[in-house]
């Protein structure tokens, strides 16, 4: 991934934490790391663990940013989000749940658009 693209998702990823933050939830981990994959954000939402996945795009860019979450991609953060709450027990009582966010970012980073899709996804869709 080159240094714009990366830029890109990082500046993605600032603005959806800081929108769930603003919707009162608790930001737990971000980039997320374990054998199995990546998570982007996992977050406390009320009754429901957070597995975020976030996808920001050119407004020239080919499909909307949530097309880009294709069946590899949803399985792999399924196995992270398995994995985690493997490793943290103490939220195995909350609800899993798989969302997106999806921005599309004009010049200077500046957000164009942004959707969150809660539930998006779940393991019954594999």
């Amino acid at each position: 991934m080159g240094s714009r693209s990366n830029r890109r998702g990082r500046q993605g990823e600032e603005y959806a934490a800081a929108w769930l933050q603003g919707r009162g939830a608790q930001i737990l981990e971000r980039n997320w790391r374990c054998p199995a994959g990546e998570v982007d954000i996992i977050a406390k939402m009320g009754e429901y663990l957070c597995f975020v996945e976030v996808k920001a795009r050119q407004p020239r860019s080919f499909g909307a940013p949530e097309e880009a979450v294709g069946q590899k991609k949803r399985r792999r953060i399924i196995q992270s989000a398995n994995y985690y709450l493997y490793r943290c027990p103490q939220w195995s009582r909350l609800q899993p749940r798989f969302d997106i966010a999806a921005l599309i970012l004009g010049e200077g980073e500046q957000v164009c658009s942004f959707s969150y899709l809660p539930g998006a996804f779940s393991c019954d869709d594999l």
